[in-house]
């Protein structure tokens, strides 16, 4: 061989992402089995669409799922962790939520507690009729509220905090004024996204704002607009494009819907809503993936003291020295893990700031109780929603 310079290129480095379990998502939606391979009701890992083929699920025999598949990746990008299993068209949101039942709940405890989000897509049979109520298929509301109680199973039974979205399925514009307003509720765990990728549809695009949310850092709006539009061509509200549809009525009603703007091309989220009131400091998506963030972290790191021996003062309370321990090393955890990558809010003039607080009270006597009482605290960030500029005109160019 004659002596060379050889030079390979690199594949993958461009529309992937790196893992990330901040970032791992469930996707329950309706589908067909295929042989062995593909078996409802099993969970599935993928990181790309080439992974289908392993499973044999395609855009003709799946028509449905490899939809919602597709447009997760499209916003996520490939590498992106996904937890797939299908079920039958049967199977309704509801069902699929039900923390009794082996959908949902088997799909967490196959990821061990790894899925932060769960994406519910549902396709009825033809002949399924939906009951139409509060402007929606009935069992959304259900579905929403089976999903809160799935999801506070999993952060106080498996210390695994998550969120559900599903799909405001049988909305039609005409019965807006109907529609339930989500800002009534209390379901923080849940989101309801309204609009399609599809005109008419009656479900939405769960999978394309799961996608988006994979590809965002917790702490990320979903809806920012430096990021760019979504992957989308087209989307509808109905059978409305978002530039003409009543967004800001569906939008204030607390879904996920989508939007655009004057003067950009493309397609947005219109804001990351749950399904709670205005007032709950968890009804936005960033500041609940951020807060769960702190509530993994804070369980790892105080699994640690579990049976700890714990020096006490002569009164039997916790001595202050182990107290200050344990503050600093809980935040040092979370400023680690979190603020030393931009997740959390900090003041840029406060070189100390940490974006966290941790305090343990020494005046606990924990030789009476056996029980160490603390309180964390983490800073979120603002974000730019409503912006009033005051424009007018000068007559110097004298500065005041």
């Amino acid at each position: 061989m004659l002596p060379r310079v050889k030079i390979n290129f690199s594949n993958g480095a461009l529309g992937t992402v790196a893992p990330s379990a901040d970032c791992v998502a469930g996707l329950i939606v309706t589908a067909a089995a295929v042989s062995d391979t593909f078996v409802l009701g099993n969970g599935y890992i993928i990181h790309q669409m080439s992974d289908l083929a392993t499973l044999g699920l395609n855009s003709t025999n799946n028509a449905f799922a490899y939809k919602h598949i597709k447009e997760f990746y499209d916003a996520a990008g490939d590498g992106a962790e996904l937890w797939l299993m299908g079920v039958a068209d049967s199977v309704k949101p509801s069902d699929a939520v039900d923390k009794e039942n082996a959908y949902a709940k088997k799909l967490i405890l196959l990821a061990n507690g790894r899925i932060r989000f769960i994406a519910v897509a549902h396709k009825p049979a033809a002949a399924y009729e939906a009951d139409i109520e509060d402007g929606l298929d009935s069992d959304v509301l259900v579905a929403a509220q089976k999903a809160q109680q799935l999801a506070e199973w999993a952060t106080d039974s498996r210390f695994a905090p998550l969120f559900v979205l599903l799909a405001a399925r049988g909305y039609a514009k005409e019965n807006i004024t109907e529609l339930a307003d989500l800002t009534t509720f209390n379901y923080n765990r849940v989101g309801v996204v309204l609009g399609d990728t599809v005109k008419e549809s009656e479900g939405a695009a769960v999978a394309l704002v799961a996608g988006q949310i994979a590809a965002c850092p917790v702490h990320r709006h979903i809806g920012r607009v430096r990021d760019g539009a979504l992957p989308v061509m087209s989307l509808f509200i109905d059978d409305d494009d978002p530039s003409v549809a009543n967004v800001e009525t569906v939008n204030d009603k607390g879904y996920i819907t989508f939007r655009t703007f004057t003067g950009k091309s493309g397609y947005f989220i219109a804001d990351d809503n749950l399904a709670t009131a205005t007032s709950d400091d968890y009804r936005s998506i960033a500041r609940r993936r951020t807060i769960d963030k702190a509530y993994r972290i804070a369980y790892n790191t105080m699994l640690e003291f579990v049976n700890d021996e714990v020096p006490v003062t002569d009164d039997g309370y916790v001595s202050p020295a182990y107290a200050k321990g344990v503050e600093s090393e809980v935040i040092a955890s979370i400023a680690n893990e979190m603020t030393a990558a931009g997740e959390l809010g900090t003041d840029p003039s406060d070189t100390s700031d940490k974006g966290c607080k941790c305090y343990v009270n020494p005046k606990q006597n924990i030789l009476a109780t056996s029980k160490l009482n603390m309180v964390i605290q983490v800073k979120p960030y603002g974000y730019a929603k409503y912006i009033d500029i005051e424009l007018g005109f000068i007559t110097t160019n004298t500065e005041e």
